[in-house]
């Protein structure tokens, strides 16, 4: 049975592994979410999140949208290319309630596979 962890090793840490992302990303984007995704060499997928608080203000509308694209990921690791992520939230994320945003980020991800 595979372990749904998210742990250290599925996550973009450092400026250093962000940016790898950022000089040859390909982009999945919608009016809320972008998502930058490039090949890594590594055996299994990873995830990095910007959310600015200029663009949302309230840490809770922040923090529920981190939870919720953590949680998308966690459970769909297994399905996802070995790429480097990184989910890019815009302004008018604060609007979707969880399920419209899970759909988002489903579709997203799908165009990445």
């Amino acid at each position: 049975m595979a372990k749904l962890t998210f742990s250290k090793e599925y996550r973009l840490l450092t400026p250093k592994q962000f940016n790898f992302v950022f000089e040859k990303p390909q982009r999945a984007s919608t009016t809320y979410i972008t998502i930058l995704g490039r090949i890594n060499i590594l055996s299994h997928p990873r995830l990095g999140l910007i959310i600015s608080k200029k663009s949302i203000r309230r840490a809770h509308e922040r923090n529920r949208i981190k939870r919720l694209t953590r949680e998308y990921f966690r459970l769909n690791q297994y399905f996802l290319p070995a790429m480097d992520f990184v989910v890019i939230v815009r302004k008018r994320a604060q609007e979707l309630n969880n399920q419209k945003l899970t759909y988002i980020l489903e579709q997203l991800w799908r165009h990445h596979c």
